[in-house]
C-alpha cells in the first residue's frame, strides 16, 4: 500500500500500517543521532526534562552536511539506526511515535515498537541530496554544541519512506531475507 501521512503521528493512522509499504511524510519531525541519544539517557537518568517532548513524534537518525547557498540544509540521508538501539526502547517508552534510519533493528527495538505501537521506517541510504529537497525548513533546538548531531526540528514535504517495522512487528528485512540487502 502507499500512504502520505502527518507528522506528528496519529495512532490511528499508525495501526494502519504495514511492512513494506510506502509512505511519504509531511509535517513535523526531528534529528537525533548518537551522541543527542547519549545525552538525553544522561539527561533522563538525572531526572530531568528533555528539550523535546517525543510523544507521536517521529525521530529522523541523520546528521547534514552544512547546506549550500540556496538551500535550508545539506545532503540529509539516514545513519545506521543500530547505533540508536540501546536508547530507542526507553524513547519508545515516553511515546516516541516512528524512527527513520536504515538497517536492521535489534529485538528490543522490535518489542518496543510492538508495545508502544509506534513504526520504524527506512529511508533510502546514498539518497541523502535527493531527500534534502524534501525538507523545507531545518532549525536546530537541542545540543547546539554537538554540531551536524544537533537535535533540529524539520518541516518536511513528501519525504519518502518505506514502513520496517509496523505496529504488530512485522519486520520487512526478515520477511524478505533472501530479497533485501540491508
Amino acid at each position: 500500500m502507499e500512504y502520505r501521512i502527518t507528522a506528528p503521528l496519529d495512532k490511528n493512522v499508525v495501526k494502519k500500517l504495514k511492512a513494506g509499504d510506502y509512505v511519504w511524510i509531511s509535517g513535523t519531525i526531528y534529528t537525533a543521532r548518537d551522541a543527542a541519544h547519549k545525552r538525553m539517557q544522561e539527561t533522563l537518568d538525572k531526572g530531568q526534562e528533555l528539550p523535546v517532548d517525543w510523544k507521536d513524534n517521529i525521530i529522523y537518525y541523520m546528521g547534514p552536511s552544512p547546506a549550500r547557498e540556496g538551500r535550508v540544509i545539506g545532503s540529509a540521508g539516514p545513519t545506521t539506526s543500530s547505533r540508536m538501539d540501546p536508547y530507542a526502547p526507553r524513547l519508545l517508552d515516553m511515546g516516541l511515535g516512528g524512527m527513520i534510519g536504515k538497517g536492521k533493528r535489534s529485538p528490543a527495538v522490535s518489542e518496543a515498537i510492538v508495545q508502544n505501537g509506534s513504526v520504524y521506517f527506512a529511508a533510502v541510504g546514498g539518497a541523502g541530496a535527493l531527500l534534502s529537497r524534501q525538507i523545507k525548513k531545518a532549525e536546530v533546538i537541542a545540543y547546539d554544541d554537538l554540531g551536524t548531531e544537533a537535535i533540529r526540528r524539520l518541516e518536511v514535504e513528501d519525504l519518502p519512506v518505506i514502513v520496517v517495522i509496523d505496529p504488530e512487528g512485522n519486520d520487512l528485512y526478515k520477511m524478505n531475507a533472501g530479497n533485501i540487502i540491508s
